[in-house]
Protein backbone atom coordinates (compact mmCIF):
# COMPACT_ATOMS: atom_id res chain seq x y z
CA UNK A 1 0.00 0.00 0.00
CA UNK A 2 1.32 3.45 -0.94
CA UNK A 3 2.17 5.71 1.99
CA UNK A 4 0.41 9.05 1.28
CA UNK A 5 2.91 10.86 3.53
CA UNK A 6 5.99 9.63 1.63
CA UNK A 7 7.14 11.92 -1.21
CA UNK A 8 8.17 10.46 -4.56
CA UNK A 9 11.68 11.62 -5.58
CA UNK A 10 11.60 13.93 -8.61
CA UNK A 11 14.47 15.33 -10.66
CA UNK A 12 14.41 19.03 -11.43
CA UNK A 13 14.97 19.06 -15.20
CA UNK A 14 14.58 22.76 -15.97
CA UNK A 15 13.91 26.10 -14.31
CA UNK A 16 12.07 28.71 -16.40
CA UNK A 17 12.12 32.37 -15.32
CA UNK A 18 8.58 33.54 -16.03
CA UNK A 19 8.53 36.96 -14.34
CA UNK A 20 10.89 38.72 -11.91
CA UNK A 21 9.28 36.82 -8.99
CA UNK A 22 7.82 33.69 -10.61
CA UNK A 23 9.57 30.56 -11.91
CA UNK A 24 8.32 27.33 -13.44
CA UNK A 25 9.97 24.11 -12.27
CA UNK A 26 9.90 21.17 -14.67
CA UNK A 27 10.05 17.87 -12.78
CA UNK A 28 10.30 14.20 -13.74
CA UNK A 29 9.12 12.06 -10.80
CA UNK A 30 10.50 8.53 -10.43
CA UNK A 31 6.91 7.30 -10.76
CA UNK A 32 4.35 9.08 -12.97
CA UNK A 33 1.97 11.28 -11.00
CA UNK A 34 -1.40 11.15 -12.72
CA UNK A 35 -3.49 14.21 -11.92
CA UNK A 36 -6.67 15.90 -13.09
CA UNK A 37 -6.70 19.59 -13.97
CA UNK A 38 -7.15 21.51 -10.73
CA UNK A 39 -5.77 18.90 -8.35
CA UNK A 40 -2.69 19.87 -6.36
CA UNK A 41 0.52 18.25 -5.15
CA UNK A 42 2.84 18.82 -2.22
CA UNK A 43 6.41 19.63 -3.29
CA UNK A 44 9.23 18.95 -0.81
CA UNK A 45 12.51 20.84 -0.74
CA UNK A 46 14.82 18.57 1.29
CA UNK A 47 15.83 20.21 4.54
CA UNK A 48 13.36 23.10 4.13
CA UNK A 49 9.86 21.58 4.12
CA UNK A 50 7.00 21.25 1.67
CA UNK A 51 4.32 23.46 0.14
CA UNK A 52 1.19 22.86 -1.97
CA UNK A 53 1.11 23.77 -5.67
CA UNK A 54 -1.38 23.06 -8.42
CA UNK A 55 0.48 21.68 -11.46
CA UNK A 56 0.62 24.15 -14.34
CA UNK A 57 1.43 21.51 -16.95
CA UNK A 58 -1.00 19.49 -19.04
CA UNK A 59 -2.69 16.60 -17.23
CA UNK A 60 -2.43 14.72 -20.52
CA UNK A 61 1.39 14.76 -20.47
CA UNK A 62 2.48 11.95 -18.17
CA UNK A 63 6.22 12.44 -18.87
CA UNK A 64 6.66 15.52 -16.68
CA UNK A 65 5.14 17.67 -13.98
CA UNK A 66 5.43 21.46 -13.92
CA UNK A 67 4.74 23.77 -10.99
CA UNK A 68 4.84 27.54 -11.31
CA UNK A 69 5.88 29.24 -8.09
CA UNK A 70 5.74 32.80 -6.78
CA UNK A 71 8.61 33.62 -4.46
CA UNK A 72 6.76 34.36 -1.27
CA UNK A 73 8.07 32.40 1.73
CA UNK A 74 10.63 29.99 3.17
CA UNK A 75 9.93 27.00 0.92
CA UNK A 76 9.31 29.05 -2.22
CA UNK A 77 12.47 31.08 -1.58
CA UNK A 78 14.43 27.82 -1.34
CA UNK A 79 12.85 26.56 -4.56
CA UNK A 80 13.87 29.72 -6.38
CA UNK A 81 17.49 29.10 -5.41
CA UNK A 82 17.60 25.64 -6.99
CA UNK A 83 19.10 24.77 -10.37
CA UNK A 84 18.46 21.93 -12.80
CA UNK A 85 19.73 18.60 -11.49
CA UNK A 86 18.42 18.98 -7.94
CA UNK A 87 16.18 16.32 -6.40
CA UNK A 88 12.84 17.27 -4.88
CA UNK A 89 9.97 15.28 -3.43
CA UNK A 90 6.37 15.20 -4.67
CA UNK A 91 3.32 13.64 -3.05
CA UNK A 92 -0.26 13.58 -4.24
CA UNK A 93 -2.30 14.44 -6.14
CA UNK A 94 -4.91 15.76 -3.74
CA UNK A 95 -8.34 17.31 -4.19
CA UNK A 96 -11.02 16.74 -6.80
CA UNK A 97 -10.06 19.10 -9.62
CA UNK A 98 -12.31 20.93 -12.05
CA UNK A 99 -15.70 19.44 -13.07
CA UNK A 100 -14.64 18.99 -16.71
CA UNK A 101 -17.66 16.86 -17.65
CA UNK A 102 -20.04 19.69 -16.77
CA UNK A 103 -18.44 21.89 -19.42
CA UNK A 104 -19.49 19.71 -22.37
CA UNK A 105 -21.51 21.78 -24.86
CA UNK A 106 -20.98 24.97 -22.84
CA UNK A 107 -18.98 28.16 -23.08
CA UNK A 108 -16.26 28.36 -20.43
CA UNK A 109 -15.19 31.76 -19.11
CA UNK A 110 -11.76 31.59 -17.46
CA UNK A 111 -10.70 34.59 -15.34
CA UNK A 112 -7.20 34.74 -13.87
CA UNK A 113 -5.13 37.21 -11.91
CA UNK A 114 -1.35 37.23 -11.42
CA UNK A 115 0.12 33.86 -10.51
CA UNK A 116 -3.46 32.55 -10.45
CA UNK A 117 -3.00 31.76 -14.14
CA UNK A 118 -0.69 28.89 -13.11
CA UNK A 119 -3.43 26.50 -11.85
CA UNK A 120 -5.63 27.66 -14.72
CA UNK A 121 -3.02 26.73 -17.34
CA UNK A 122 -3.51 23.05 -16.54
CA UNK A 123 -7.24 23.55 -17.09
CA UNK A 124 -6.62 25.42 -20.35
CA UNK A 125 -4.55 22.56 -21.72
CA UNK A 126 -7.43 20.20 -20.93
CA UNK A 127 -10.02 22.52 -22.48
CA UNK A 128 -7.93 22.95 -25.63
CA UNK A 129 -7.71 19.16 -25.95
CA UNK A 130 -11.50 18.91 -25.52
CA UNK A 131 -12.35 21.94 -27.67
CA UNK A 132 -14.60 19.92 -29.99
CA UNK A 133 -16.88 19.22 -27.02
CA UNK A 134 -17.14 22.90 -26.07
CA UNK A 135 -18.92 25.87 -27.59
CA UNK A 136 -16.13 28.29 -26.76
CA UNK A 137 -13.39 29.20 -24.27
CA UNK A 138 -13.04 32.88 -23.30
CA UNK A 139 -9.93 33.77 -21.25
CA UNK A 140 -9.59 37.03 -19.32
CA UNK A 141 -6.31 37.63 -17.50
CA UNK A 142 -4.78 40.50 -15.57
CA UNK A 143 -1.55 41.40 -13.78
CA UNK A 144 -0.14 44.54 -12.22
CA UNK A 145 2.44 45.32 -14.91
CA UNK A 146 3.50 43.95 -18.32
CA UNK A 147 6.53 42.28 -16.68
CA UNK A 148 4.21 40.33 -14.38
CA UNK A 149 2.03 38.83 -17.12
CA UNK A 150 2.58 35.12 -16.62
CA UNK A 151 3.20 32.88 -19.68
CA UNK A 152 3.07 35.88 -22.02
CA UNK A 153 5.15 33.86 -24.49
CA UNK A 154 2.06 31.68 -25.03
CA UNK A 155 -0.63 34.33 -25.40
CA UNK A 156 -0.53 34.52 -29.21
CA UNK A 157 -0.65 30.74 -29.46
CA UNK A 158 -3.73 30.57 -27.23
CA UNK A 159 -5.40 33.42 -29.13
CA UNK A 160 -4.93 31.62 -32.43
CA UNK A 161 -6.78 28.46 -31.37
CA UNK A 162 -10.18 27.63 -32.79
CA UNK A 163 -13.09 28.67 -30.55
CA UNK A 164 -10.74 30.44 -28.11
CA UNK A 165 -10.38 34.15 -27.35
CA UNK A 166 -7.82 35.66 -24.99
CA UNK A 167 -7.63 39.18 -23.56
CA UNK A 168 -5.07 40.51 -21.10
CA UNK A 169 -4.93 43.68 -19.03
CA UNK A 170 -2.60 45.46 -16.63
CA UNK A 171 -3.68 47.35 -13.53
CA UNK A 172 -2.04 50.71 -14.23
CA UNK A 173 -0.66 52.42 -17.36
CA UNK A 174 2.89 51.51 -18.40
CA UNK A 175 5.23 52.96 -20.97
CA UNK A 176 4.96 51.12 -24.27
CA UNK A 177 1.76 49.30 -23.30
CA UNK A 178 -1.06 49.66 -25.85
CA UNK A 179 -3.45 47.02 -24.49
CA UNK A 180 -6.25 47.26 -21.96
CA UNK A 181 -5.55 49.07 -18.68
CA UNK A 182 -7.62 48.30 -15.61
CA UNK A 183 -8.38 45.50 -13.18
CA UNK A 184 -9.33 42.16 -14.68
CA UNK A 185 -12.98 42.83 -13.79
CA UNK A 186 -13.00 45.55 -16.47
CA UNK A 187 -12.62 42.78 -19.05
CA UNK A 188 -16.02 41.51 -17.95
CA UNK A 189 -17.76 44.69 -19.11
CA UNK A 190 -19.80 44.11 -22.28
CA UNK A 191 -19.04 40.41 -21.95
CA UNK A 192 -19.64 38.47 -25.16
CA UNK A 193 -20.60 35.16 -23.55
CA UNK A 194 -23.84 33.16 -23.62
CA UNK A 195 -24.19 33.36 -19.84
CA UNK A 196 -27.12 30.92 -19.38
CA UNK A 197 -25.11 28.28 -21.23
CA UNK A 198 -21.71 28.82 -19.65
CA UNK A 199 -19.57 28.24 -16.60
CA UNK A 200 -17.09 30.67 -15.06
CA UNK A 201 -13.83 29.49 -13.48
CA UNK A 202 -11.52 31.91 -11.67
CA UNK A 203 -8.22 31.80 -9.80
CA UNK A 204 -6.27 34.64 -8.25
CA UNK A 205 -5.91 36.65 -5.04
CA UNK A 206 -8.86 36.48 -2.64
CA UNK A 207 -9.85 40.09 -3.24
CA UNK A 208 -9.91 39.45 -6.99
CA UNK A 209 -12.03 36.32 -6.55
CA UNK A 210 -14.51 38.30 -4.50
CA UNK A 211 -14.99 41.06 -7.07
CA UNK A 212 -14.99 38.69 -10.04
CA UNK A 213 -17.70 36.65 -8.32
CA UNK A 214 -19.81 39.72 -7.51
CA UNK A 215 -19.40 40.98 -11.07
CA UNK A 216 -20.46 37.66 -12.57
CA UNK A 217 -23.50 37.50 -10.30
CA UNK A 218 -24.45 41.00 -11.47
CA UNK A 219 -24.06 39.86 -15.08
CA UNK A 220 -26.56 37.08 -14.53
CA UNK A 221 -24.48 34.06 -13.60
CA UNK A 222 -26.10 31.75 -11.08
CA UNK A 223 -24.00 30.70 -8.11
CA UNK A 224 -24.09 27.12 -9.45
CA UNK A 225 -22.25 28.28 -12.60
CA UNK A 226 -19.28 29.80 -10.73
CA UNK A 227 -16.20 27.77 -9.75
CA UNK A 228 -13.44 29.34 -7.68
CA UNK A 229 -9.94 27.95 -7.26
CA UNK A 230 -9.49 28.40 -3.53
CA UNK A 231 -5.76 27.75 -3.37
CA UNK A 232 -5.35 28.72 0.27
CA UNK A 233 -2.47 27.72 2.49
CA UNK A 234 -2.70 24.01 3.15
CA UNK A 235 -0.49 21.69 5.14
CA UNK A 236 -1.36 18.00 5.23
CA UNK A 237 -3.36 17.80 1.99
CA UNK A 238 -5.69 15.17 3.45
CA UNK A 239 -8.15 17.01 5.67
CA UNK A 240 -6.33 16.23 8.91
CA UNK A 241 -5.02 19.60 10.08
CA UNK A 242 -8.09 21.80 9.57
CA UNK A 243 -6.18 24.76 8.14
CA UNK A 244 -8.12 25.07 4.88
CA UNK A 245 -11.76 24.64 5.84
CA UNK A 246 -14.69 26.74 4.66
CA UNK A 247 -17.70 25.78 6.75
CA UNK A 248 -17.89 21.95 6.58
CA UNK A 249 -15.68 21.76 3.49
CA UNK A 250 -11.96 21.09 3.40
CA UNK A 251 -10.39 22.71 0.34
CA UNK A 252 -7.72 20.02 0.18
CA UNK A 253 -10.32 17.24 -0.07
CA UNK A 254 -13.46 18.87 -1.46
CA UNK A 255 -11.68 21.41 -3.69
CA UNK A 256 -9.54 23.31 -4.13
CA UNK A 257 -11.91 24.26 -6.97
CA UNK A 258 -15.23 24.93 -5.29
CA UNK A 259 -18.65 25.67 -6.68
CA UNK A 260 -19.62 29.05 -5.26
CA UNK A 261 -23.13 27.78 -4.52
CA UNK A 262 -21.73 25.40 -1.87
CA UNK A 263 -19.65 27.95 0.01
CA UNK A 264 -21.35 31.31 -0.54
CA UNK A 265 -23.10 31.42 2.83
CA UNK A 266 -19.96 30.94 4.96
CA UNK A 267 -18.14 34.02 6.30
CA UNK A 268 -14.58 33.00 5.39
CA UNK A 269 -15.05 32.38 1.65
CA UNK A 270 -12.80 35.29 0.68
Amino acid sequence: MTNPFEPIPAKLEEVIQETPTIKTFVLTPEKPIIFRAGQFVQVTVPGMGEAPFTPSSSPLDKSKLEVTVLKTGKVTDALHELEAGATLGVRGPFGKGYPIDKFDGKEVLVVGGGVGLAPLRSLLYQLFADIDKLKRVSIKYGARTPDELLYNRQFDEWRSKDKVDFTETIDVPAQGWSGNVGLVTTLLDNLDVDIPNSYMVSCGPSVMLRFVTLKCLDLGYDSTQIYLSMNRKMSCGMGKCGRCNIGPYFLCKDGPDMCYDKIKDYPNVF
